[in-house]
């Protein structure tokens, strides 16, 4: 076969899926460009990650480099009742990062002149065996595969395939991050170098280490991460959905957004139903935030030369510490798949249909996984 000019890919979505997309097909030899709707950096979203070795191997690939270490180790878990008592633990060793330290090394991984911020895609059109993706701005660009990395809301998901959207689960994740010295000793010495858990009558809660703001692991440099899973009805959701701006959000309240009311209502709630360890992590939060549980699993993955991966295509409840790792081994797969394909032979609509009925599979596995433990933890019935 003779030889070809780099293929080219456009990766809409400039948060972790669409940082290892970028990435890992770069690593396979082809030419990428990505797009974020937001102008800023992403640094300031997202908390904790349970570092999975799917992670590892498609930053290992991508050659993507990592602080060592990249995380805070923890060896114990344990689990606490309302009193704070330790009813139950085993040992259960694992490393938890930021999503801001993953995001900055990718980051930095990529050529600037790769990454487009303030760029909003709205649609594409087929040209030939090209695929034209078209931009808000008026830009548009071409390229031999199109990849949507762009989450839960992904606008490529709904050219594609409007009818399939996210579904309230019934219950939300409260989120926060506290600063290590920030937490009262009692409370620190119970959930250092552990990974803690309370379980109560509707709803769950869970802490544990993660670096800080500066990727620091230094002890005393670190932040606590916590996630309390609360039971909402739809119409309760829909008002805390309304920010202190008077805004209505469609999927999450991120930092600095939550409404003073909601706030004092929360650690009020904390008061009456967690354990003092973890009330004293609500109370040390100077801004909450919080994200809906929801589920969505998307019935096909490509679509001739467009491509959904991560939770574009299929999100995993929390529960299962796998939705980082999934868009990870989606990325990771697509890029070995095509790295070969000029090589085997093959084309690329071929080499796709093979990696998506894999990649199906494992969203599936993980969307139900995360269903039946979600359930089952929050005591809903389905």
């Amino acid at each position: 076969m003779k030889s070809r000019e780099r293929q080219r890919a456009v990766v809409i979505g400039g948060s972790l899926g669409g940082l290892l997309s970028a990435t890992t097909l770069r690593a396979a030899g082809w030419d990428v460009d990505m797009f974020e709707t937001s102008s800023n950096q992403l640094e300031s979203r997202g908390g904790g990650i349970v570092l999975q070795p799917d992670v590892l191997d498609a930053l290992h690939f991508a050659g993507v480099a990592l602080p060592d270490p990249p995380g805070v180790a923890s060896g114990e878990r344990i689990y606490l009742d309302r009193e704070d008592n330790r009813v139950e633990q085993l040992f259960m060793p694992q490393m938890q990062t930021s999503w801001s330290l993953l995001y900055r090394a990718m980051r930095n991984a990529l050529p600037a002149e790769s990454m487009h911020m303030g760029e909003t895609f709205v649609d594409f059109r087929m040209e030939g065996e090209q695929i034209v993706a078209q931009f808000e701005s008026g830009r548009n660009e071409r390229a031999d595969l199109l990849i949507g990395a762009d989450g839960i809301r992904s606008t490529l998901r709904r050219c594609l395939l409007p009818e399939i959207v996210p579904a309230y689960a019934g219950y939300v994740a409260w989120r926060g991050l506290v600063a290590e010295p920030d937490l009262p000793l009692r409370a620190a010495h119970t959930l250092r170098d552990r990974f803690t858990f309370q379980q109560g009558h509707e709803h769950s809660a869970l802490a544990y280490l993660i670096p800080g703001e500066d990727d620091s692991t230094m002890v005393g440099e670190r932040r606590w991460n916590w996630v309390w899973y609360r039971k909402y009805s739809g119409e309760k959701l829909d008002k805390l959905l309304i920010d202190r701006h008077g805004v209505a959000r469609p999927f999450s309240l991120p930092p600095g957004t939550t409404k003073g009311a909601d706030v004092r209502q929360l650690r009020d709630d904390a008061k009456t139903l967690l354990a003092p360890t973890f009330r004293a992590l609500v109370d040390a939060t100077e801004e909450p935030f919080m994200q809906p549980i929801v589920d969505l699993r998307a019935p096909a993955m490509v679509f001739g030369r467009a491509v959904l991966i991560g939770d574009a295509a299929a999100v995993a409840r929390p529960h299962t510490a796998g939705s980082t790792a999934k868009a990870a081994a989606n990325a990771h797969a697509l890029a070995l798949a095509l790295s070969s394909t000029w090589r085997a032979g093959s084309t690329i609509d071929s080499v796709l249909k093979r990696w998506e009925n894999q990649q199906l599979q494992r969203g599936k596995l993980m969307t139900d996984l995360g269903v039946s433990l979600g359930n089952r933890l929050m005591s809903i019935a389905r």
